[in-house]
């Protein structure tokens, strides 16, 4: 029998993985990569932090080679070769050397495309100044590292993941960094107040935030690069990186008459396959279901990239026990020099625009054992279906223990775990790792809380003077920090102070983290207060952004 052809458009995550995954299901197979570029395998997400010289060797990143991916799987590799015209009709696809121009017709049985994404690039005025980089593939990684010195003046235009990796490894390596956010906050993945922690720490590094704003221009005036801004302000660079957002590279399939989403992707089954049963697709380029309510999604990440590629394998050589895809979360998390954050599933954002009924609770605490050396700060937030108390988000930020957090939340999202499930659920403890009550089950307990009807909660604190503000902090932590307009009654002495509160009046509780608040509103309520808590505590309500650098 002769040997099924498959032929590989893209390399990287979801063209690599797919054709790792049909070697080893097929030794019979030929299997063949095309990849435009001169890298076939390289671990993208790791650019930025060589470019900052946290990662000093190059060619750590360079995951396969087209000789060792021969080797290793017998798969014909070729590199600078561009994928031209796909033939559906006579299963063939025509490539171009992009050297020497020639072009030939390769066969296939079945086709994989992971084409991938092109970084998006505004049609600005100046938008083709030789300074003004995009960060893709490793030759983009090398122009940005040669042009990055110690005491240059760098613009990074987006604070998304990448945006803001990119602001941390330039300063790392000296230069004096701006960024410039569209949105009114950085890192949209996640809600405003977690945001804040990150936006407050790239200032205390002495990057300037530009929010709320946007490049309009790129004007070249003798040795600086001068940004125009929409808000009349004006930068000067020595050179500008940006990172707002990508574009799926899916001008083939379109070409090919395949089927595209509204926003360009590609259009796939649970198993990858186009709306050509002999063409598979994976990666950034396409588009898939969303994991928690089933609409099409495009998740540009290499996690779900990779385990696509296996997807469509699994599919094509061994469809009786291939599984599905079962949708994508957008579970990612990004480090800005000591703080980390992240998020998986749906925003309170997100939820609200798409008008979806959900509670949403914030709690603070921190990573392990208090007692123990080095506990740290965590803040972690979740989002349920008010219905069925299902996770549908969560989001976490601190200084340590953020992935592990969020690790769980993916874990209990994907399993349909309720947030009674998540008070529950028995997390490794000792001292040094967590804690006995894990922020996981904290932030279970008080959404179980909301369930029951046993606490209402606040998000801010009222501007309404009829009602009692009490600080239940201790008083020396309430002196030290005050928050205007409040009464401080700290929560061991509130019994014995009820006279001192009006019956007829509502009542708002605080305290430093939101369980003393909580508390406090049981002790209230239980006495005949109209009482609600603040969520999260005054670290939330305290975490104002600070405009000093911005």
């Amino acid at each position: 029998m002769k040997p099924m052809q498959i032929l590989v458009i893209g390399g990287v995550a979801a063209g690599a993985s797919f054709a790792a995954r049909a070697r080893r299901l097929s030794e019979s197979a030929q299997i063949t990569v095309i990849e435009r570029g001169p890298d076939v395998s390289f671990a993208n997400c790791g650019l930025p932090y060589h470019i900052g010289g946290e990662i000093p060797v190059r060619d750590v990143l360079a995951v396969q080679t087209p000789a060792s991916l021969k080797a290793l799987l017998n798969v014909d590799v070729r590199v600078r070769t561009e994928a031209m015209q796909i033939d559906r009709e006579n299963r063939r696809v025509l490539v171009r050397d992009v050297q020497s121009g020639q072009s030939e017709w390769l066969n296939y049985d079945k086709l994989m495309l992971a084409p991938g994404a092109a970084p998006r690039v505004p049609d600005l005025p100046g938008i083709g100044d030789a300074r003004v980089f995009t960060l893709r593939n490793l030759a983009d990684m090398d122009k940005i590292a040669a042009a990055a010195n110690a005491g240059m003046r760098a613009v990074v235009v987006g604070a998304g993941f990448i945006g803001l990796e990119m602001a941390e490894q330039l300063h790392h390596k000296g230069l004096t960094v701006e960024v410039v956010q569209i949105g009114a906050q950085v890192l949209p993945q996640i809600d405003a107040k977690l945001a804040l922690l990150l936006e407050n720490e790239l200032v205390h590094h002495d990057i300037k935030l530009h929010l709320n704003d946007q490049v309009v221009r790129f004007d070249g005036q003798g040795d600086a690069l001068h940004c125009q801004l929409a808000s009349g302000k004006t930068l000067e660079a020595d050179f500008v990186v940006l990172s707002i957002g990508v574009e799926p590279e899916t001008r083939l399939a379109k070409d090919a008459g395949l089927t595209l989403g509204a926003r360009g992707h590609i259009v796939v089954n649970d198993f990858m396959q186009t709306s050509d049963a002999t063409i598979y697709a994976a990666g950034d380029a396409v588009e898939t279901r969303d994991r928690v309510f089933g609409q099409p999604v495009n998740v540009p990440l290499g996690g779900p990239a990779n385990r696509q590629g296996r997807v469509a394998a699994d599919h094509i050589f061994m469809p009786e026990k291939a599984r599905p895809y079962p949708g994508s979360m957008a579970t990612a998390i990004v480090r800005v020099f000591g703080v980390a954050a992240g998020s998986t599933g749906w925003t309170e954002d997100r939820l609200q625009k798409a008008g979806r009924d959900y509670r949403a609770v914030t709690v603070n605490d921190y990573q392990h054992a208090t007692y123990f050396p080095g506990a740290m700060p965590l803040t972690l937030k979740i989002l349920w279906d008010t219905q069925t108390g299902e996770l549908l988000g969560g989001q976490a930020a601190g200084h340590d223990g953020v992935d592990k957090r969020l690790d769980v939340l993916a874990t209990a999202i994907a399993g349909k775990l309720t947030v009674e499930d998540l008070a529950h659920l028995e997390l490794a403890y000792a001292p040094p790792f967590g804690s006995a009550k894990d922020i996981v089950n904290l932030a279970g307990f008080a959404a179980c809380n909301q369930r029951d009807g046993l606490v209402e909660t606040v998000t801010e604190l009222p501007v309404d003077a009829s009602v009692q503000i009490i600080d239940v902090r201790g008083k020396p932590v309430a002196d030290a920090n005050p928050v205007p307009g409040t009464v401080n009654i700290p929560m061991p002495t509130l019994r014995a102070n009820l006279e001192r509160l009006d019956k007829s009046r509502p009542v708002v509780t605080l305290c430093a983290m939101g369980k003393n608040s909580y508390f406090a509103s049981r002790v209230l309520k239980q006495h005949g207060f109209d009482v609600k808590s603040l969520d999260g505590g005054v670290k939330m309500l305290l975490n104002t952004r600070n405009p000093a650098k911005m």
